[in-house]
């Protein structure tokens, strides 16, 4: 006699968005955007279709919600009355490492720009820029400047991270290979490229980045101080 097939143990614990946010998350992490699917999301969570389609819309609205799960802890709860140049390094960094860690979250805070996640990006980001004394004609400018270098070189970095994990290569055998092939570029057409070689592979990402922040930072300071010392026409 056949025997029926037997079905999944049902979920006895109460189940929440934020039970199915942070379940989302680690799917995305462990195994990438394409593997999210409400299927999979309901065997790792011992439940059916509709206790999920209580807490959230769709597909679109768990990948919103798990990028608000990343973003939002970074840019909130900020110390109050901290230097501001040192809490936008703050936030530069963590947000760095966030997406480096969550690369699908960059994906998500490019492609849909109206998002909450990106816009506390940028207002807190904003705000800080305001406490620096940047004038408002200015700040929307600046605020641009600073999330899309944060957004871009984060989510560079990530793809390198990803792109270092799929070779197989431990991080100074990667770069020592990239040196190599520096290497062998024609040093006329090149020579910024064959300086920078000798420092690859004691190259720290984050240091980099950081550099990146101030350098901007300083930027945006100078031409806004040149402005308020240039006489009025």
């Amino acid at each position: 006699m056949a025997t029926k097939p037997r079905r999944a143990p049902r979920r006895t614990e109460a189940l929440s968005r934020d039970v199915i946010v942070q379940a989302a998350t680690e799917i995305l992490d462990a195994e990438g955007e394409d593997a999210l699917t409400l299927r999979a999301l309901t065997v790792r969570l011992s439940t059916g279709y509709g206790a999920i389609y209580h807490h959230v819309a769709d597909r679109n609205d768990l990948l919103a919600a798990a990028t608000d799960h990343v973003i939002t802890p970074i840019v909130t709860g900020l110390v109050a009355d901290a230097e501001p140049r040192q809490v936008l390094r703050t936030i530069a960094l963590g947000l760095f490492d966030a997406i480096v860690a969550h690369p699908w979250v960059g994906g998500q805070l490019t492609r849909e720009p109206w998002r909450p996640a990106l816009l506390d990006i940028y207002e807190s980001i904003s705000e800080q820029l305001q406490a620096l004394d940047v004038p408002e004609q200015g700040l929307s400018d600046s605020a641009g400047v600073l999330v899309n270098y944060i957004l871009g070189v984060a989510g560079q970095n990530a793809a390198n991270a990803r792109a270092l994990a799929n070779s197989k290569m431990d991080r100074s055998t990667f770069l020592a290979a990239i040196a190599a092939q520096w290497t062998q570029l024609d040093p006329a057409r090149y020579p910024s490229v064959h300086k920078a070689r000798t420092q690859l592979r004691d190259h720290d990402d984050r240091e980099q980045f950081l550099n990146g922040i101030d350098l901007i930072l300083a930027g945006i300071e100078t031409v806004h101080r040149a402005g308020k010392n240039s006489p009025a026409r």
